[in-house]
């Protein structure tokens, strides 16, 4: 990686920085995801040493600036594995994986606690959201607060009050979708968007913290469903719209929902 980055090297390489190598890592990522969902172990091996070369190109980047190498993250992954698994490498035991689970998250609170003590010189207001990345695709990003929120004692007692609460959810966004119908353009205001958008964050949040309710994987659970929902026949006729003015299309979904930034701004309050 140093020689490809050197001035003998690759052009292309040399021109990169950290922010144009963050698509390519994500893209890879997702292929490893894809290879696992398909069992192609061929394309896993292939698919893991692309990802892989992304970790090395990052470290590269920071060897450059003299911020960490390779070997530093080599050291922290092992460190981590070890300070993380008292019940293997302390004098604790784990006999079930809840139990196992338990101890791993004991440490991480611990971890996390020291982080927020290290950072309250520049820090005044505690998250309990701390550490959550802000990148995460949205239902990721909901699962996680939801994890989080259930730590801080705020989760539902039984499944059917959490279903009961996405129900209400239901409930919401259809009002809010007849209480301000589109325009003969087919158009809705941007307050009104504003507010359908925001109920359909919390719909979504509630949505995603019924699967480790239900035992479900929120990624496994997304594909199989986009797999088998069956999609209606575009209506006759229909395009996208064109023009343009301070209003934004009936049917669609802005970008405030690439983060569900109501839950997140919810749970903040609630902490």
């Amino acid at each position: 990686m140093a020689h490809l980055r050197g001035p003998e090297g690759c052009p292309w390489d040399r021109a990169q920085d950290y922010d144009s190598v963050k698509g390519l890592l994500l893209e890879e990522a997702y292929e490893v995801v894809d290879a696992v969902n398909s069992r192609d172990f061929s394309a896993l091996e292939d698919e893991l040493s692309d990802l892989l070369f992304q970790v090395v190109f990052y470290s590269r980047l920071a060897e450059e600036e003299k911020r960490f190498t390779i070997d530093d993250v080599i050291e922290r992954a092992h460190a981590k594995l070890v300070r993380r698994h008292p019940h293997v490498f302390g004098e604790s035991r784990a006999r079930t994986p809840e139990e196992a689970l338990k101890s791993w998250n004991a440490v991480k609170a611990t971890e996390r606690a020291a982080g927020e003590r290290a950072h309250s010189e520049t820090s005044a207001n505690k998250s309990l959201l701390e550490g959550i990345a802000p990148g995460l695709p949205s239902t990721l990003e909901a699962y996680e607060l939801g994890v989080r929120a259930a730590e801080a004692g705020f989760d539902w007692a039984k499944v059917d009050d959490l279903l009961d609460k996405i129900e209400e959810e239901i409930r919401e966004l259809r009002r809010e979708l007849s209480r301000e119908p589109p325009g003969a353009s087919g158009e809705r205001t941007l307050a009104a968007a504003g507010r359908i958008e925001e109920e359909v964050g919390d719909l979504l949040f509630a949505a995603a913290n019924s699967l480790p309710r239900l035992r479900s994987r929120e990624l496994s659970a997304a594909r199989q469903s986009k797999v088998q929902a069956p999609f209606p026949s575009p209506r006759a006729g229909s395009r996208p719209a064109r023009g343009g003015g301070p209003r934004v299309q009936s049917g669609g979904i802005g970008p405030h929902l690439e983060r569900d930034q109501s839950a997140r701004v919810k749970l903040e309050t609630r902490n």
